[in-house]
């Protein structure tokens, strides 16, 4: 096996690996959370209505990125155990069909995009104004959004080998050019011309591009794992095929959150726009207080399929019981301190009553859930390298439309945006511990069937 790509988490102390790991890949998180809030707020400096068109485009944003993250999630729990085994050549097999894979499959699904972007938007309740600005912003971001994928493909490869620092810096890389860019193309700064939507999009794409550059460079040249000469069609589709069993039960997973956004963000603009553009602020604020938990979750892909590889089921235990436990701690932490900092957090993107009081809302309700919410994350991703596809989609597809949708369309109807924010936080509560037994159960049966083989 390379010295360089060698399984590195089958040995050693599993709570100092899993804090080794996650720390990078927060600063990561951090950084693409820090991407996101970077164009809300320079974006919302332009007025309520293209502050409001941002946040109508994320559901939409999410679901293409949502396919781009599962198939890099595929590639990523097959390429941990096929290195877990020893098993290079696979491991470089998979990770340039992928990397051919993902091209393809987001260039048409943005192509497919660019022609519905008026149809779909209008349907999510956009009005005829907010919408001449999402039509500025969508129409430059649909043509790069294939860049995305390469990327995401290209760090869930590099932490698969148990390398969380590269992708860590990447995004960091990513998330910089990004505020330096922003400002300038927003608002027309030095010799830039004024851009507003249009250059908010504009540096979403070049950043992109370039970190995509770096992310090919590292996985090609350094590590050697694309290799583009003698491709067989046979072992090509062959790839895919393994990557889409995982990728697309993953994509699903992911997709669920961005279409229940949808469908509440339609039920939250019969309150208005400002209501509209709270919530939005509001998500992404907690994108960046999750940030720890969702590297934790992260960090499990290569953690465990390593260690599926090597045959080593203790060690993937004894790694769940501590990630869960990690989880519970941060969750109750980030809940208390947003309880306190709501409003000053809040007031930072917006001083309209209506949009402060919305966050405020959102961010004192949800956060109760956020533990368990991480252990919902945690489990998925167990399940995904389990070669569990299936019971990871549907442990999410029941957190979003068999409680959370059915219950805030009930309680929006007495309640309000309150309402809509406690289902959520309540359907966090209910799937966390349904997958909390789920994962148990599951590795367990792994465990007892092992030790009949041997």
């Amino acid at each position: 096996m390379d010295e360089q790509n060698k399984a590195i988490l089958t040995t050693g102390n599993i709570a100092k690996q899993l804090l080794l790991l996650t720390l990078p890949m927060i600063v990561g998180q951090v950084s693409i959370v820090i991407f996101n809030i970077t164009d809300t707020f320079f974006i919302s400096r332009l007025g309520e209505e293209q502050l409001a068109a941002i946040s109508f485009t994320f559901p939409v944003v999410t679901v293409i990125n949502s396919f781009a993250a599962g198939i890099g999630i595929g590639a990523g729990a097959l390429i941990a155990r096929y290195l877990g085994e020893g098993n290079m050549y696979k491991v470089r097999r998979l990770t340039t069909d992928t990397l051919i894979l993902g091209f393809f499959f987001i260039l048409l699904l943005s192509i497919i995009g660019v022609l519905t972007i008026k149809p779909m938007f209008r349907m999510l309740g956009a009005t005829e104004s907010v919408l001449v600005y999402i039509e500025d912003y969508m129409s430059i971001w649909y043509y790069g959004s294939f860049i995305v994928v390469l990327t995401m493909i290209s760090n869930n490869i590099q932490r698969a080998l148990g390398d969380t620092k590269t992708p860590g810096i990447i995004m960091l890389v990513s998330a910089l050019l990004n505020a330096i860019f922003d400002p300038l193309l927003i608002f027309g700064i030095w010799f830039f011309p004024r851009m507003e939507m249009k250059g908010a999009a504009l540096t979403t794409v070049l950043s992109r591009i370039i970190v995509a550059i770096m992310a090919i460079y590292i996985l090609g040249y350094k590590r050697k794992l694309i290799v583009l000469k003698r491709v067989k069609l046979k072992e090509l589709f062959a790839s895919w095929r393994e990557v889409l069993h995982i990728g697309i039960p993953s994509a699903s997973i992911r997709l669920a959150l961005p279409i229940g956004s949808g469908i509440v963000t339609r039920l939250l603009s019969t309150s208005g726009q400002l209501v509209v553009a709270g919530f939005g602020v509001a998500t992404r604020i907690e994108f960046f207080a999750l940030a720890p938990i969702t590297a934790l979750s992260s960090v499990m892909s290569p953690f465990v399929g390593q260690n599926l590889g090597a045959g080593k089921l203790s060690r993937v235990r004894k790694g769940r019981v501590i990630s869960q436990n990690i989880s519970l701690i941060i969750g109750g932490s980030i809940a208390v301190l947003l309880w306190i900092f709501a409003r000053p957090l809040a007031l930072l993107f917006n001083d309209n009553p209506a949009v402060v009081e919305t966050i405020v809302q959102y961010l004192r309700i949800v956060p109760i859930a956020y533990g368990l919410a991480g252990i919902l994350q945690i489990s998925s991703t167990i399940l995904n390298v389990l070669k569990m596809p299936y019971l990871s989609s549907g442990l999410m597809g029941m957190h979003i439309f068999l409680i959370y949708v059915p219950l805030a369309l009930i309680s929006h109807r007495f309640f309000g945006g309150t309402g809509v924010f406690a289902s959520l936080a309540i359907s966090y509560i209910v799937a966390g511990l349904i997958a909390l037994s789920l994962v148990r159960k599951k590795i367990g049966e792994l465990e007892v069937t092992s030790k009949k083989m041997t």
